[in-house]
């Protein structure tokens, strides 16, 4: 099986997971994402959300009760014209996307196209790096 096949199975698992009434908003999202950046790479982050790569995390997707959370951990340096981006932490911005008929809005493709320039200008800093965290296997005594 491909690393994209696992990745993809990875991603299903999840969504079904947390909401199964989300999986056809969710799909849609991740279409849009791959139409719109076709050389993404899709991929589980190390807190086991679902992102999309590109010369580093270009967006994510957290699936919750009522809607799902369309990320941009660069978001803060996304020019949002539209309005629709939320958030006020020092990096990440998202939208709140809970049907269909949201994800065709075209504002989304132009936040992913920014996304996308944002990281093909600009080498991804330290603090936005995932920790190394140490395999299961060097925790135990007898690999010390």
């Amino acid at each position: 099986m491909a690393v994209e096949t696992k990745v993809a199975a990875a991603v299903d698992a999840y969504i079904s997971k947390q909401n199964p009434k989300l999986k056809l908003v969710a799909d849609a999202l991740r279409a849009l994402i791959r139409k719109t950046v076709p050389n993404s790479r899709e991929a589980i982050n190390p807190w086991g959300i679902p992102v999309f790569e590109w010369n580093g995390p270009l967006c994510y997707l957290r699936v919750g009760n009522h809607h799902i959370t369309f990320g941009f951990p660069r978001g803060a340096s996304i020019l949002d014209a539209s309005g629709v981006l939320e958030g006020t932490g020092r990096n990440m911005r998202h939208v709140k996307v809970r049907e269909l008929s949201d994800v065709r809005n075209a504002n989304l493709k132009q936040l992913i196209l920014q996304a996308k320039e944002i990281n093909k200008g600009e080498p991804l800093g330290p603090a936005m790096r995932p920790k190394k965290r140490k395999s299961i296997y060097q925790l135990l005594p007898s690999h010390k």
